[in-house]
């Protein structure tokens, strides 16, 4: 991913509000396949970690990323924000490079 694609998604992404939330038990199997299902409906995903959650917002990310096999936007503070291309309903058209 490009960083004008970073940027892009990055810009759609401030209008979301997050959609699922990682607490106290941290990154759970649950939560890891319900992101996966949200792909099917979405390509762009924003997660919120709680204050609770002792674990850091940036390896939460990577490992979320690679168990969905999507990639991390970006995380800023406690939101995480990741993309994964639909190939059957794409409805973000990515700037070329």
């Amino acid at each position: 991913m490009t960083s004008k694609q970073r940027a892009y998604l990055k810009s759609l992404a401030s209008n979301i509000e997050p959609i699922f939330q990682i607490g106290k038990s941290s990154l759970t199997p649950e939560v890891t396949e319900a992101v996966s299902e949200a792909f099917n409906t979405r390509e762009l995903i924003k997660i919120a970690v709680l204050k609770n959650c002792i674990d850091d917002p940036k390896e939460i990310a990577a490992v979320v990323a690679e168990r969905t096999h999507s990639q991390v936007v970006q995380v800023i503070g406690k939101k995480i924000v990741l993309y994964k291309e639909n190939k059957d309903h794409k409805k973000i058209i990515l700037p070329l490079k």
